[in-house]
This record gives C-alpha cells, sequence and structure tokens, in this order.
C-alpha cells in the first residue's frame, strides 16, 4: 500500500511510461505540487465519475496512473508548468480523511506489464482508423514518426489525447492489455467517425 496526493482530472489519462503535460493554477493543487517536491514528487492522476454529484470532493474511478513530476516550471504568480511521467497505474483501497486542501488516498500499486507488442494485423488496423479519423478530423499529424513508435508508444499515446469522454478514456486505462486496449481504440475511432464529430464518443 502506498499514501497517494491525487489529482482527479475528467479526460486526462496517464499510462507508465508516458508523459503528460499539465498546467497547475488552482490554489489547493499548488499547494499539492509544492508537498510533491518536498516529499517524493508523485501525483497520483484519476479520473471523476462522470455521474459523480457537482460537488468539492466528486466521486473517484478506482483506477488512475501515479504520475513523478519530470519537468517543473514555477510561475512568478504561483502557477506551475509541469511534465508528469506515468510510473505505475494504482487502484484505491480508501480516502484518506486530511487536513490538507488536496484529496489523498491509500492505495495498491499495480504491476506493470513488460514490452507488449501487437500483432501485425492489429497494427495496421490501428494505424489505418488513426489515420482516416485524423484526415476527417482535419489533424495534422506527422505519419512517419507515427511509423515509428513502438506498439505501446502508439496505443497509450492515442489512448491518452483521443476525444473520448470520461467512461470510454477510463476503460482504456483498465484495458486488461495493449492488444485489448488498440481494439477498443480502433472501436471507439470508427464509432466516432460514423457520427461525424457531431457527438462526442460515449462508451455505454
Amino acid at each position: 500500500m502506498t499514501r497517494l496526493s491525487i489529482f482527479p482530472l475528467a479526460g486526462a489519462l496517464l499510462f507508465p511510461g508516458m508523459h503528460l503535460p499539465l498546467h497547475i493554477f488552482e490554489p489547493r493543487y499548488r499547494a499539492m505540487v509544492s508537498d510533491a517536491m518536498a516529499r517524493d514528487r508523485r501525483i497520483g492522476m484519476i479520473q471523476p465519475r462522470p455521474d459523480a454529484p457537482k460537488e468539492q470532493n466528486p466521486a473517484l474511478f478506482d483506477v488512475g496512473c501515479v504520475g513523478r513530476i519530470l519537468e517543473v516550471e514555477a510561475l512568478e504568480d504561483g502557477r506551475y508548468n509541469l511534465i508528469l511521467e506515468g510510473v505505475s497505474l494504482f487502484r484505491v483501497i480508501e480516502e484518506l480523511d486530511v487536513t490538507t486542501q488536496f484529496r489523498q488516498v491509500e492505495a495498491e500499486l499495480l504491476p506493470t506489464p513488460g514490452d507488449e507488442t501487437l500483432s501485425l494485423g492489429a497494427r495496421a488496423s490501428l494505424e489505418m482508423e488513426s489515420r482516416r479519423f485524423a484526415d476527417a478530423q482535419g489533424y495534422a499529424v506527422d505519419w512517419e514518426a507515427v511509423t515509428r513508435l513502438d506498439d505501446q508508444s502508439l496505443v497509450n499515446g492515442i489512448a491518452q489525447i483521443a476525444p473520448f469522454d470520461v467512461a470510454a478514456k477510463q476503460a482504456l486505462l483498465e484495458s486488461p492489455d495493449i492488444a485489448d486496449r488498440a481494439e477498443l481504440i480502433v472501436q471507439l475511432l470508427q464509432f466516432f467517425g460514423r457520427h461525424d464529430g457531431e457527438d462526442r464518443v460515449t462508451l455505454q
């Protein structure tokens, strides 16, 4: 078990080995960053549940990702620009009763899989659907750079930046392996494409 300060942020995923830029401006999360820098540089990224009441401390999903502050820029007005590096997925055991402005949990760190790979067919399908989706949305993508990415970086990178809703993002985070995550991404890209961008992707 480990104690984590958490940053609940809808739509923000982080995977082990991946990077996530953040701009920190709320006072309670500025305090969280200061505390993390004084201790172990760790922050637990986790999504609030979409059906949670809009309150100060909304209910959270059970699984998030520990991020280590890789780079930090302290601005003159107290805000921060950060880059987090994913360390490990975690499962919340219980939320702690704390006096800090930011929330803290007792968590179990989950095993990080080794180097996972996709079949050639799964890789080709993912690249094809990603290209089709990006073209339809008018995104500029360096496809030569994309083809040089290893399978994990490609799959997790798409999962982090794709404009899916909170529940879909969480399903990607909790996918048991890279093949399952890649298949789900393809399904979500196809669904979103059929709606011509008029609706956000929703996973029931």
